[in-house]
């Protein structure tokens, strides 16, 4: 076995480690059903901002003459961005309580109660606001700060969600806590009892380990982590070395056969909505927004066409290249290709174990990815603000997610053309290759 081979069967024990592992596992499908939600969130502020008001300093369809009524929709959509966007947080613990449930053979509807009241536990039941006009800090108990309820709350979140459903599961399945009820009792009454010290004893842990972490160290463990992990993380994910670092080696993966999207996404996802999240909530208030690279950007600049930006190769096949099993690949990829679904050319063409494009479909996303960020940070591009279906096809993501920017049009526009020039030396290789093949061909027939 060569050394080439002996590497890519270690990568795939890992990949396969990895995807299989339940905890990454339940992150990625509870993100997965939580999409929704948070397109929803990220429209309501488009509309808000593009549709409904009359002060924004962009274009509004509320500014036209005869739409000022348009205004008065203006509640609703903020109630909406309210009700999705600010409870983030709350709706991935529910969902990877569920999830992590399932794979642990819990599936009772108590399972996301329990990790929602141990999140709850450690959150501050209490904020300090400032009124106009008085100087000192104000404190306000029996609320919970949205820094607990919206992106920011994420990593505490994910991270309670699983140690408390671990530890739920583990006292149910001992049996050592479960109270035996007659026959006579109904099911659904006998199933209430049976995980009552369970749950009752999984929350009085979460919520005795914040008491005794606050007295030790005189920091929340919300604090502790925002410092320790959440901090560190969205400084290297959201910055440039390190979002083309996972994004190269994400495409690494794809090339040798392993879904590196689905390999890596637990890693970076979390931070990646956050930023975006967080970009929706600073245009909700008027604020400028942080964070250039988010869940987004990837959509737009980095993944558009799939994987490895195969838009470029598409076109590029459909041009340039002379093969016709290629060429007839590439018009099959076509449609698909503008919803950034590339199975069909990693697979069929192939690009998976193919020397010949390998290169090219790991170089073109970091190569677009840097080119956006520069044209972004000089001011060109518009920032990304809004999530957006990942199967928007180009262009139009563009435009949508920036919330009405022509740069950021442009921009992608420009990454399309740069993903087809890298792409089309590897084209015309390919055509070379396959006149090479067809005059050895030739000469065995003689």
């Amino acid at each position: 076995m060569s050394l080439g081979d002996r590497l890519t069967e270690k990568l795939l024990i890992v990949a396969t480690k990895i995807t299989s592992q339940r905890h990454m596992s339940a992150i990625k499908n509870a993100f997965t059903a939580l999409l929704p939600i948070i397109i929803t969130g990220a429209f309501c502020t488009l509309f808000s901002n593009v549709v409904c008001s009359t002060t924004t300093t962009g274009i509004s369809l509320a500014k036209l003459p005869g739409m000022a009524w348009l205004e008065g929709l203006t509640g609703m959509f903020t109630a909406a961005n309210y009700a999705t966007l600010n409870f983030l947080t709350i709706g991935t613990v529910v969902l990877i309580a569920i999830e992590l449930g399932k794979q642990l053979k819990h599936k009772e509807i108590i399972v996301p109660i329990i990790a929602l009241a141990s999140y709850i536990s450690l959150c501050d039941t209490f904020t300090n606001i400032t009124v106009e006009g008085m100087d000192d800090l104000i404190n306000v108990a029996n609320v919970i700060p949205k820094e607990f309820t919206n992106a920011q709350g994420l990593f505490l979140g994910m991270i309670v969600a699983m140690v408390s459903i671990e530890i739920y599961c583990r006292l149910a399945d001992s049996g050592k806590l479960s109270i035996k009820m007659p026959d006579t009792v109904p099911t659904n009454v006998s199933q209430s009892f049976n995980v009552l010290f369970p749950g009752v004893v999984t929350i009085l842990l979460i919520s005795g380990f914040g008491l005794l972490f606050q007295t030790v160290f005189g920091i929340s463990v919300y604090n502790a982590i925002s410092a320790c992990i959440q901090t560190p993380l969205r400084g290297v994910l959201t910055g440039l070395p390190g979002y083309l670092l996972i994004f190269g080696l994400s495409c690494v993966f794809w090339v040798i056969g392993i879904h590196g999207t689905q390999v890596l996404k637990p890693v970076y996802q979390a931070t990646m909505l956050e930023a975006v999240v967080s970009n929706t909530d600073a245009v909700q208030n008027g604020q400028a927004p942080q964070f250039i690279l988010n869940e987004t950007f990837i959509s737009c600049f980095t993944t558009m066409g799939g994987a490895g930006i195969t838009i470029g190769l598409v076109i590029a096949l459909l041009f340039a290249s002379k093969r016709d099993d290629y060429k007839a690949i590439a018009k099959l990829s076509l449609a698909p290709g503008l919803f950034n679904i590339n199975e069909t050319m990693t697979f069929g063409l192939p690009i998976v174990l193919n020397p010949m494009f390998m290169i090219p479909f790991i170089l073109t996303p970091i190569l677009t990815a840097s080119f956006a960020y520069v044209m972004t940070t000089i001011g060109f591009c518009g920032t990304m603000v809004y999530a957006v279906p990942w199967t928007t096809p180009p262009l139009l993501i563009a435009w949508l997610g920036s919330g009405g920017s022509i740069g950021a049009v442009i921009t992608q526009a420009i990454c399309i053309v740069i993903s087809i020039v890298v792409y089309l030396p590897f084209v015309f290789a390919t055509n070379k290759q396959a006149k090479s093949e067809a005059e050895k061909q030739v000469q065995i027939q003689e």
